[in-house]
């Protein structure tokens, strides 16, 4: 049996749980990011705790939790290309409150997505641009989120660059362009699973963990899941990579799961209430 577990405003065009899947964050077209708990920790409600407006003439589209031993923060992406970093917090006894730590501009092409990267003691995020781009940035302090240091990988033998090590397109996929892209968390897997978007529906691969001896990495298309009426916008895994949850243009919300024999499924789907 479905339940509805948080009610969303008109206008909501992304949203993300984070690492424990106790909060969730939502950015809007009118430039408004909201986080949702849950009043309870025993409850599956979540309501409205905080609500901010991160930009006053362009809507959200797509929102990220940082992770999670870098504080509470979250990252959004704006339609007219800038990102900027905000933090909860608490001061004394005043109410929650959340800050602006950081805010990125590109002068000469519009950011698309953005991702993080993080171990024990080091944070990196990356952005990709319209252009083809890609900037990697590096937190200087991992108490100041406001302090990063940009490291460029330029395509030059002599600089630091990125070397294709796989394509997942088959042959009659190529140029085909590309909605949405998520990688699964690995918990032990021998190889790595990487969900796929675009017209034609959501490919699933299998991406080695060996390189071969031209440094490339074996892929193998386990997976076409069709469904979705219209394009598939956003893609995202559960904390163990065995669930993908999908969104697109239809306003629907799929759930797909693999069986034991690795056959891949729609296990619900979720549609707003009429």
């Amino acid at each position: 049996m479905e339940k509805s577990l948080v009610t969303l405003e008109k206008g909501t065009t992304c949203s993300s749980w984070n690492y424990s899947g106790q909060r969730l964050a939502t950015g809007s077209l009118d430039g408004t990011l909201t986080i949702f708990d849950s009043p309870n920790p025993s409850s599956s409600s979540f309501s409205s705790s905080s609500k901010l407006k991160v930009h006053h003439a362009s809507g959200i589209v797509k929102v990220v939790w940082v992770p999670p031993q870098f504080g509470h923060a979250v990252a959004c992406v704006c339609a007219d290309g800038t990102l900027s970093l905000w933090e909860e917090t608490v001061e004394d006894a005043q109410p929650v409150q959340w800050k602006l730590c950081k805010s990125f501009k590109s002068d000469s092409a519009q950011m698309l997505d953005v991702e993080f990267g993080s171990s024990s003691s080091s944070l990196k995020m990356v952005t990709a641009y319209s252009d083809g781009s890609v900037k990697i940035y590096e937190l200087l302090d991992p108490l100041e989120l406001k302090n990063w240091q940009l490291q460029v990988w330029e395509f030059d033998q002599a600089h630091q660059r990125w070397l294709p090590v796989a394509e997942l397109a088959s042959p009659d996929e190529k140029g085909v362009q590309v909605y949405a892209v998520a990688w699964a968390p690995n918990i032990g897997r021998p190889y790595e699973v990487i969900a796929v978007a675009t017209h034609k529906g959501i490919s699933i691969w299998h991406l080695g963990l060996n390189p071969d001896s031209d440094g490339r990495l074996s892929t193998e298309k386990v997976a076409q899941l069709t469904g979705h009426k219209g394009e598939v916008w956003q893609l995202e895994w559960d904390m163990s990579g065995m669930t993908l949850a999908s969104t697109g243009s239809d306003g629907v919300v799929r759930l797909w799961q693999s069986n034991l024999n690795g056959v891949w499924h729609e296990e619900a789907t979720l549609e707003p209430a009429s």
